[in-house]
Order: C-alpha cells, then sequence, then structure tokens
C-alpha cells in the first residue's frame, strides 16, 4: 500500500471517528511477562493519556488483540476505553462489530496494527498505521508508519496527529494549561 502524502494524510486524519488498536506490540513493546501468579504487560503512560485526550475530544477508541488477556482488559477499564475485544476469530468480524454498533464505516477508522493478525483490518480502514518497530507485512499495508516503536508512544504520536488535523490540539492544550 503506497504512503500517504502529507495532504494525503491530513484529509484522512479529519474523517477519522474511530481510532482502533492492536494491544501486543503496539500498546505493548510486545513483551509478555509470565509467572507463576500470572502475567505482566508495560503499558506506557504516554499512549494512555494520548487515548484519554482521544475520547476527551470525541474520538470513540477501541482495542481489538488476537490474544486474550486480564492484564488487557484491566488497563482497557482504567482507560475507560470505548470497545476491547479480544478474540481469536479473527479481527475483521471484531471490527464490523463495533462499525455495526456505531453506526460508522470502514473509511471512518483508523487501526494501529503490527503484525500479520492485523493485515486484514489495515486493508479495510480509511487510514492504516503500523509503529516503526511493526513487521515488515504492516508497514507494506500501512499509509503511515510512526516514528515511534510500539508500546513506546505510537499510539499518542497517532492521537496528537488526529487532533491536529481535525483542529482540536489547541483546544486540548487549553484545556491542560489552566
Amino acid at each position: 500500500m503506497p504512503r500517504l502524502s502529507p495532504s494525503q494524510l491530513r484529509s484522512r486524519l479529519k474523517r477519522i471517528k474511530l481510532l482502533l488498536c492492536d494491544v501486543d506490540g503496539v500498546l505493548t513493546d510486545g513483551a509478555i511477562f509470565i509467572t507463576s501468579d500470572g502475567e505482566f504487560k508495560r503499558f506506557h503512560v504516554t499512549d494512555g493519556l494520548g487515548q484519554r485526550l482521544a475520547a476527551h475530544a470525541g474520538l470513540k477508541v477501541g482495542w481489538v488483540s488476537a490474544r486474550p488477556s486480564a492484564i488487557t482488559t484491566r488497563r482497557a477499564e482504567e482507560l475507560k476505553t470505548d470497545f476491547i475485544v479480544q478474540t481469536r476469530d479473527g479481527k475483521v468480524p471484531a471490527v464490523e462489530r463495533i462499525l455495526a454498533e456505531t453506526g460508522l464505516s470502514w473509511s471512518d477508522a483508523c487501526f494501529v496494527g503490527d503484525d500479520v493478525v492485523d493485515l486484514g483490518v489495515l486493508r479495510r480502514v480509511g487510514l492504516a498505521i503500523s509503529p516503526s518497530d511493526g513487521r515488515p507485512e504492516a508497514k507494506a499495508h500501512a499509509h503511515f508508519i510512526t516514528k515511534a516503536k510500539g508500546g513506546n508512544g505510537c499510539v499518542r504520536e497517532v492521537v496528537e496527529m488526529n487532533l491536529k488535523a481535525q483542529g482540536k490540539w489547541a483546544t486540548v492544550i487549553e484545556q491542560h494549561a489552566k
């Protein structure tokens, strides 16, 4: 998939109403630590704040993972994520259910994915994004590749681009500068 020019990217960002993210490799660095007591993952606080800023600015946010995890559920709930789908039955049907529930179309959605399990969604959304350390196959299907790596601020990068393109970033800054 060809990369978008800056003006094409800005145009697509303006249309986005739904931000969807893979979890492992996008919201985390992909590492999963499994102990006798369970598992733990590392989420980056800037991605979490970015998600909250997006939601506050009116974007719907969802996580779509092919690996069910209690830790993922816990973090999603902490961030008041609008949609959390953890399924081994494919991401495309999961996103189709979210789109049906919201009344939005594929072109209204942005998806950040990093691996082959994300390709079906990346091929369909209005704006497909991969982190800089995403697998080559995911990056080949992305309209844009972030400077940040997965689990290290790539979602925040996408949120800031989106809010700036939609003219909402200055308001976000103003609200937090009080």
